[in-house]
C-alpha cells in the first residue's frame, strides 16, 4: 500500500489523521481504483488501532471515495462513465452559483492570490500538481462566496473526480485550454462582472466533462 507510515498512537484525533491521509491517497492516484483498504495494514502503518481506522474509512465511504465490496470489504471506489457525468452536471449548477456570489466580495488579497494559482497551474509540467493546481485556483475564488454548504458540495464533488480530471487534463492535453479559461475566469472576477464569472465557470466544467467523457472507456 503506498502509504507513508506515520506514529500517530498518542494523537486524539487518530481517526481524523487517518482519514485525511486515505482521502488524499485516494484523490491524487496513490491509491488506485479497487485497491482494499485493510484495515490491519493501515493500522500498523499509523501505530494506531483499528477504531479509528474503521471510523476513517466510513467516513470516506460516506463521501463515496470508497465502497463495501462482497468478501473483499472496503476497496477504493471507482466511476463510471455515467456517474463522471453526473458529478460535472452537478458542479455546473453549483459552481456557478458559487463564483457569482463570490465575486462582490473578492478582495485584492484574494484575487492576487488566485492569480498566483492560476500563473502556477499554467507554468506547472508536473502532471501529479495538475489536479490540487486546478483545485487551489477554484477554491481560491470561491472561497469569498460565504456558501458554506456550496462549498461542501463541491468539494465532495471534486474529491469524486479530481483524479479524472487530472488524467483527463494529460490524456486530452488540455492543460493550454484549461489555463485560457482559468484567466478569463479570474479577469472576469478583478473586473467585478459576476453574471461573466459564472457563464465562464459553467463552460469551463463543462468542456471538462465533454473532453474527459471522450477518453473513459465505454462499458
Amino acid at each position: 500500500m503506498k502509504l507513508k507510515s506515520m506514529d500517530i498512537s498518542a494523537t486524539a484525533s487518530a481517526s481524523s489523521i487517518v482519514f485525511d491521509a486515505l482521502r488524499n491517497a485516494i484523490i491524487e492516484g496513490q491509491l488506485e481504483e479497487g485497491e482494499p483498504l485493510r484495515q490491519d495494514e493501515i493500522a500498523r502503518l499509523f501505530n494506531t488501532s483499528r477504531i479509528p481506522v474503521r471510523e476513517a474509512i466510513s467516513r470516506l465511504e460516506e463521501q463515496g471515495l470508497v465502497k463495501t465490496q462482497r468478501y473483499k470489504g472496503a476497496v477504493v471506489a471507482g466511476l463510471s462513465p455515467e456517474e463522471v457525468e453526473e458529478i460535472f452536471n452537478l458542479r455546473a449548477l453549483v459552481e456557478p452559483e458559487i463564483i457569482k456570489n463570490a465575486v462582490p466580495r473578492m478582495s485584492k488579497e484574494v484575487l492576487d492570490q488566485a492569480r498566483a494559482k492560476c500563473s502556477a497551474f499554467s507554468e506547472s509540467k508536473d502532471p501529479m500538481e495538475w489536479g490540487s493546481l486546478n483545485r487551489d485556483f477554484h477554491e481560491t475564488l470561491y472561497s469569498a462566496s460565504n456558501l458554506n454548504y456550496f462549498l461542501e458540495i463541491a468539494g465532495n464533488a471534486i474529491d469524486r473526480v479530481e483524479r479524472q480530471i487530472r488524467a483527463q487534463l494529460v490524456m486530452s492535453n488540455g492543460m493550454e485550454r484549461a489555463g485560457r479559461e482559468h484567466f478569463a475566469i479570474l479577469d472576469a472576477c478583478e473586473s467585478g462582472e459576476a453574471d461573466t464569472a459564472a457563464e465562464l465557470t459553467k463552460a469551463h466544467i463543462e468542456g471538462a466533462k465533454k473532453s474527459l467523457l471522450q477518453f473513459l472507456p465505454k462499458a
